[in-house]
């Protein structure tokens, strides 16, 4: 199978996904994670018209914005980020899907030459493999990030356990939507919040009946995981 042709299966499952639950495919941003493979296959997801690219490694990042000029990309950051980094990558980044530490957001909102919209990454099923904030150090962290006016919390994000089980999927889905339901609540003016970032090639459908706006495809696009 082609990229082109992965794409138009994804794009058909996101559509059968979205009917299920009465939601329009405008309300999902399919974001295609190339961190595993070359420019020339990155380059065929562009020529499909995804746009919306990730990257998780500042040198992969930085490698295939100068040999992908098309103006319309938009580059997600999506990986753990080091505060000694963020000078190097913090206005190459449209998006940046994993601040978890006031530490970076310290640097952002000092290197930042503007507003980086940003998705606080929540640790929901508590596994110690995976970065991001515990569920009920949310509401305060996002507060903190009041004292940086260039981060601006678009959403929030998580990754889910690698099962199959449907029912500890659904639970932390629908666990990062309500705390994101919550935040926005709060109508915090540096968090409106309405992202959800959540989903990848193994459980996307199910990520997309729970809310998701941002899904993050690696392995049924390009033949990685993602």
């Amino acid at each position: 199978m082609t990229i082109e042709s992965n794409i138009e299966k994804v794009k058909q499952e996101i559509k059968e996904s979205c009917q299920k639950v009465g939601r329009s495919t405008d309300e999902i941003t399919l974001i295609a994670v190339t961190k595993y493979v070359t420019i020339e296959q990155t380059k065929e997801v562009i020529d499909a018209k995804i746009v919306n690219i990730a990257e998780n490694r500042l040198e992969g990042l930085t490698k295939k914005q100068a040999a992908c000029t098309n103006e319309d990309v938009i580059w997600h950051f999506i990986g753990n980020l080091q505060s000694r980094k963020v000078k190097d990558i913090v206005d190459k980044m449209d998006y940046f899907h994993a601040l978890d530490r006031l530490s970076i957001a310290k640097e952002i909102n000092k290197r930042a030459k503007r507003r980086i919209p940003c998705f606080v990454q929540v640790n929901v099923s508590g596994e110690k493999t995976k970065n991001g904030i515990a569920p009920n150090e949310v509401e305060s962290f996002i507060e903190s990030l009041a004292d940086f006016p260039n981060v601006e919390v678009v959403g929030l994000m998580t990754m889910a356990p690698y099962t199959d089980d449907q029912i500890i999927l659904r639970q932390v889905f629908r666990k990062l939507r309500e705390l994101r339901d919550y935040i926005v609540g709060k109508n915090y003016p540096h968090a409106p919040c309405q992202g959800l970032s959540m989903g990848m090639s193994h459980d996307y459908k199910i990520a997309i009946e729970e809310g998701a706006t941002h899904i993050r495809i690696g392995n049924r696009i390009v033949g990685t995981e993602g």
